[in-house]
Order: C-alpha cells, then structure tokens, then sequence
C-alpha cells in the first residue's frame, strides 16, 4: 500500500544527488591535485577542496537517510507521516545551513569569528550557526517521525531505524564540545565521527536494508527481523569499545592499544552477517521483484561493506600493525571502501527502489543504473587497490626506513595517477546513476484493479 506523505522523501532524494555530484566532483579535482599541486591553489586550496569533498558526503547521506526514512515509515507504521510541512521545513534548514556553510569555506568568510567561521575541525568544521541550524533540524525531524511511530504499528525496523537515527542526532551534539586540550578534544571527536559510522549508521544500514530485502526478496518478516536483530547487537558490542582503535596514538592509557585491537578485530563481524543475511533473503526469496537494478545495488552495498569496512578495516586496526600504517593511504583505501560500500550504496539502493514509486513509473533506466553500479563500483576497487598499494610503499618507506615524507610521495606519481583515472570512472559512474534514477521511463498506465483500489485513498502530496 502507498502513502501520499512517501512523497516528501523525494525532494530529499534530489538535493541528496545533487551533493552528491558535487562531493564526487570535488574528490576528482583533489586527485588531480596530488598529481598537479599548484591546480587551483589560489582560488579553491587543497584543504578547501577537501572540505567540501568530505562535507558534502556527510550531509547528502544523512539527506538519504532522512528520504529513506520518510519513504519506508508510513508503510512501517501503516500511517502517514504526523507532519509534511515540518518535513520541508527541516529540508530547507539543511539546505541554508549547506549553502552557509559551503560559501564561509570557499571564500573564508567570517575568519576566526566563534559564531559565523569555520571552525577547523576536521569534519566539523561547520560554523556554529550552521550546527545549530543541523540541530534544530534534526529535533523537527525525530520528532515527528517518533510522533508517526508512537500513533502507528511498531516493526522491528522501524524501531531500530529511530533507535538510529536518535543515536545520530544525540552523538552530534558532542560537536559542540571543543576542549582546549588537544587530547580531550579528539576523544570527544571521535564520539561523533566513530560512534556515528561504525556505530548508529550500522544500525540505520540495517534498518534499511532489511526493508529492501523485505520488499525486493518477499521473505517473511519474522525472519528478516530476527537478522536485524543479530547485526544490530554484534554491531553494538564491537562498535562502541571498537572506539578505541582511534585512541592508540592521541595521549590515552597504554590499555586502549588491547581494548581498540580486540573490540575492533570483531567490527568484521556485523558487516560479514548483513553481507550473509542479503544473500539468503535473496536464495530464500519467493518474489520476482522487477526492479532488478535496486536488488544489485542492495547486493553491492552488502558484499562491498563487508570488504572496505570489515576486510580493509580489519587490516591495519591492531595497534602493532597500526604503529606503522596510521595516517598512510592504507588509511584513506579502507575509508574510500568502507563508505562507499555500505552507506553510499545503501543510499543508492533505497533511491532505485524508491523513484519508480514516488513518480508511479516502472522501474526505468535499468540498464543505465545497473550500469552505473559497475563503473562505479569498478572505479572504487581499482581505487582501493591503488592506495593500498601506495599505502604499502609509504610504509615501508617512511616509517620503516626513515625517508622524508615529502621524498616519498615522489616515489608515489604513479599511484596517484593511476587513483585519478579510478576517480574518472567514479564520477562518470555517479552522473550516470544521477541520471537513471532522476528521468523517468515508461508511465504505469493500468497498473491493474487490485492495484487500483489500493491506491484510491491516495490524496494529491503538498
């Protein structure tokens, strides 16, 4: 059954690609600077490029998340959601606090002003004004989605959506708390960029991607919801003391080296058993689902989630092995995987499926969506595999040898060359899903009787 207020997530879906474009985009320009530094040196600086970059990927996933959780809540809860004019008005808060702060890092408005400047935090670097304008909007937003939860059905998935996103909403507040001590202040910093992404995000995965299978494979729910609940606790239990792979090297006690080696040796857990549960919901599956392009993408995100975060993440997250390879481009391989495996595919996933619905079309572009996938997918595991080996060479030379690091990174062109092309394909591949997803195909012009009586009680969205 379809719910008019499914519609408010798309206009979320399309500021979310639009990011979305743009975050690839910047990625690409910082490749050709490692291969060109003096490219835009004076307009648009690395560090500038590298804001945006990684800015605009935070704020068009969590753009995703919001669509996707105003999309799959009314069918959850068997209502509509409890307000759509404070779902645009979060929108719109996001989209200003965006702009703000896109425009105080490009032009380095407001310097050193506590209020209006960037605050120089890797990752948080908003301007206070903008965190507080994200807080507002996540307040409108987990209200009324609790207020849509508390007056419908409860479902597992819709419960450990909210458990979620609450987290996340709850953990950004430590944003706030800048401490004058440099340690205390990457602890704390670490409580929302860590507990975020290998902790409520995983649980937000889960949610959402047992909803797809639930849609796309028609196993029973008891089932889906019973491996929901095992990702969600072994997620929970490595995550939050996996915190501690992040303390080896800031000035905490000696313990965290076994704490943080031991918790985060178990992080490959909960991304092993979501990658398990995608493949046999689909084998025990009885639905033939047409959107074939949505199933390949809930697929990717689960097998690529398990490779960059749990593979790549398991192997430099014991603190021996970590003395060396910390801060290399061992490091940036896994973030590049881990984030692109399992929530930029996510994402993706839930907006294949999505679109056809909300435009009451078939699912369309197939070819060019699934496509997509490929080059994309393609482009980050050659990407991968470059700065894993660029990591190596680093590592060997810089912290085993004793080479200069700015000799080293002469010895590293090629590599740098060869994640530029990586990147092409990447960005070539973000446009062309873009694209699949935002023009629709062939108009569902009888969708037959049962459909049609399903949809009578359908009221035109605001």
């Amino acid at each position: 059954m379809r719910y008019a207020t499914q519609r408010i997530a798309y206009p979320y879906f399309v500021v979310a690609m639009g990011l979305f474009a743009i975050q690839v985009t910047m990625g690409l320009l910082m490749g050709y600077v490692y291969v060109n530094p003096n490219f835009l040196s004076d307009l648009l600086p690395f560090h500038v490029l590298r804001m945006l970059h990684t800015n605009a990927l935070i704020v068009w996933l969590l753009l995703g998340f919001f669509g996707s959780a105003y999309f799959l809540l009314p069918e959850e809860t068997e209502r509509e959601i409890y307000s759509p004019k404070l779902a645009y008005l979060q929108l719109a808060i996001l989209v200003v606090g965006t702009l703000g702060a896109v425009l105080t890092y490009a032009f380095d408005l407001f310097h050193g002003n506590w209020l209006l400047g960037k605050e120089g935090r890797e990752f948080l670097e908003q301007p206070k004004w903008v965190k507080m304008g994200i807080v507002v909007a996540a307040l409108i937003f987990l209200y009324n989605c609790s207020m849509t939860l508390l007056k419908g059905r409860k479902t597992s998935i819709s419960t450990v959506l909210m458990i979620g996103l609450w987290g996340l909403a709850l953990l950004f507040l430590f944003a706030f708390y800048n401490p004058p001590n440099l340690v205390l202040d990457k602890q704390y910093w670490w409580w929302v960029v860590h507990l975020w992404v290998e902790g409520v995000w995983e649980l937000i995965m889960a949610a959402i991607l047992g909803y797809l299978m639930l849609k796309l494979t028609g196993v029973d729910r008891e089932v889906v919801e019973k491996w929901v609940y095992v990702i969600v606790a072994t997620a929970l239990f490595s995550g939050i003391l996996g915190t501690g792979h992040h303390y080896y090297w800031i000035g905490l006690p000696a313990y965290w080296h076994w704490i943080g080696s031991i918790f985060s040796s178990f992080e490959v857990v909960p991304f092993f058993a979501m990658m398990a549960f995608a493949f046999i919901m689909v084998w025990k599956g009885r639905r033939d689902h047409p959107n074939k392009a949505a199933m390949l993408w809930s697929l990717g995100c689960a097998v690529l989630a398990f490779f960059g975060a749990g593979v790549w993440g398991f192997l430099h997250t014991l603190h021996g092995v970590n003395y060396y390879s910390h801060g290399t481009q061992i490091t940036a391989a896994h973030g590049h995987l881990a984030f692109y495996g399992a929530y930029v595919c996510l994402v993706a996933a839930l907006v294949s499926y999505a679109m056809p619905i909300l435009k009451n079309r078939d699912p369309y572009n197939q070819v060019l969506n699934m496509a997509a996938f490929w080059l994309m997918s393609s482009g980050m595991l050659f990407m991968t595999f470059t700065l894993t080996f660029a990591g190596t060479v680093q590592t060997h030379l810089q912290r085993v040898n004793g080479i200069f690091y700015m000799d080293v990174q002469d010895q590293l062109v090629l590599f740098y060359w060869m994640r530029l092309g990586s990147g092409v394909a990447v960005v070539l591949g973000a446009l062309l899903f873009i694209y699949a997803v935002m023009f629709p195909g062939r108009e569902v012009v009888d969708p037959g009787p049962v459909q049609r009586q399903r949809d009578e009680h359908l009221e035109p969205a605001e």
